[in-house]
């Protein structure tokens, strides 16, 4: 039988919840694994890899099975690539990072397209808004959080800038440093 040639995906990852919204638009090979999804995810959302993850798709979890959980709920992710996943242009998947925080990503799929060997991939090509920072609380404690940080008179707002530093601006989306940080996450 011979082998499917690869194609081109053009996905858009957003964070689930997100007031104003949180996104991004990047093209990747569609037999990516979903481990390398996961470096991918990591560094086009800004997310620093310092908690567990897992994928949602049909109704079962893909990730990293714990050898001790007798009841083997978690398909081993190693297995896997994202065209078994996403096939036609709106299928989406949910990759959640940080059980605590359940940051919950909606992918979709956009477009399918024709595979170029000599591109570079995966290369982030649109986004909007700042990665919330780790361990803020999860989706409702950031926005609490964004709040007070905009509001100088917010009895939370001095201990939220010491905590995060005052370079922190929800609308920072860079899309070369993006790109420069998905190189070095794929190399």
């Amino acid at each position: 039988m011979a082998k499917e040639p690869r194609k081109k995906y053009q996905i858009k990852i957003g964070l689930k919840g997100a007031r104003p919204p949180i996104w991004r638009r990047l093209f990747i090979v569609d037999s990516v694994s979903l481990p390398k999804l996961h470096a991918v995810i990591q560094a086009v959302m800004g997310w620093h890899n310092c908690h567990l993850h897992q994928f949602i798709a049909r109704g079962l979890y893909y990730g990293t099975p714990d050898p001790d959980d007798d009841f083997a709920e978690t398909q081993d992710e190693n297995k896997y690539r994202l065209n078994q996943f996403l096939k036609r242009e709106k299928d989406t998947i949910v990759y959640e990072y940080d059980f605590g925080d359940s940051w919950e990503h909606q992918i979709t799929l956009e477009k399918v397209l024709p595979f170029d060997p000599a591109e570079t991939l995966p290369s982030c090509i649109k986004g909007k808004g700042a990665c919330p920072p780790e361990d803020v609380g999860g989706i409702y404690a950031f926005q609490d959080f964004v709040a007070a940080l905009n509001d100088p008179t917010h009895p939370e707002h001095d201990t939220y800038l010491e905590w995060v530093g005052s370079e922190y601006d929800p609308q920072f989306f860079n899309l070369d440093q993006i790109n420069a940080r998905l190189l070095w996450a794929c190399r």
